[in-house]
């Protein structure tokens, strides 16, 4: 009985023990922290604390703590948004000045910044069309179905379209076609881009998802030469 009830009482002694061990140790790193950061700050402006609230200590060392960190976040948001943006001007005008990294450096950034993921979804779809002559034949991509004034001025729905180069995709041709002369891909504008800059190492596979698909027939490109 006596030793039932001791267990009974030790067991309960050491889930308290396991409650209070974090706080406990929550609160002794609390004021480690704060003696440290606000224990060295303090001095610089203890002489300027009126006399009736310089008897807490410890409150004063906690206003410090949480200003350190204040003017801690307050310099990496600066270098994070200003400071960065300097370096990153710096080095990039660093590498515009190497003979040859120039080259490279600017064609990289410009793929990049054409095919990012915003200006991305300015191509809607990949469609193939006869360019630069009937016969031959260039991978494209669909900007824009509306074209106002040249769709008001011609006799039939035309799209615009952008047949870019390979393999630096930045530079190309902005074509005007009749609908009646585009033939739509199935394709995804992610494997267009890619067979474009690979110069066609890199050709997605068809049908898609191993479904069998019939080609899309398009008199403009089926008749004869």
């Amino acid at each position: 009985m006596v030793e039932s009830r001791f267990k009974s009482l030790r067991n309960a002694f050491l889930s308290g023990l396991l409650l209070l061990a974090p706080l406990v140790v929550t609160a002794w790193a609390f004021t480690q922290i704060v003696g440290l950061v606000g224990g060295n700050v303090r001095p610089l402006y203890d002489r300027f604390l009126p006399e009736s609230l310089s008897h807490v200590p410890f409150l004063w060392d906690v206003l410090a703590t949480l200003l350190v960190i204040a003017l801690i976040t307050l310099f990496g948001y600066i270098s994070r948004y200003f400071l960065g943006k300097y370096l990153l001007d710096v080095g990039e005008r660093f590498m515009l000045n190497i003979p040859g990294v120039s080259t490279v450096y600017s064609s990289v950034k410009q793929i990049v910044q054409t095919f990012s993921s915003e200006k991305r979804n300015l191509f809607s779809k990949v469609v193939l069309i006869e360019f630069p002559r009937p016969g031959m034949y260039a991978i494209a991509f669909l900007t824009n179905k509306a074209q106002g004034e040249p769709q008001a001025r011609t006799a039939e729905e035309v799209w615009t379209l952008f047949v870019p180069t390979t393999p630096n995709p930045t530079s190309g041709f902005l074509v005007m076609l009749p609908k009646s002369q585009i033939v739509e891909l199935e394709m995804s504008v992610g494997d267009g881009m890619k067979m474009v800059i690979s110069g066609g190492a890199v050709v997605p596979p068809w049908p898609v998802d191993g479904k069998t698909s019939v080609p899309v027939q398009n008199p403009a490109l089926d008749r004869p030469q």
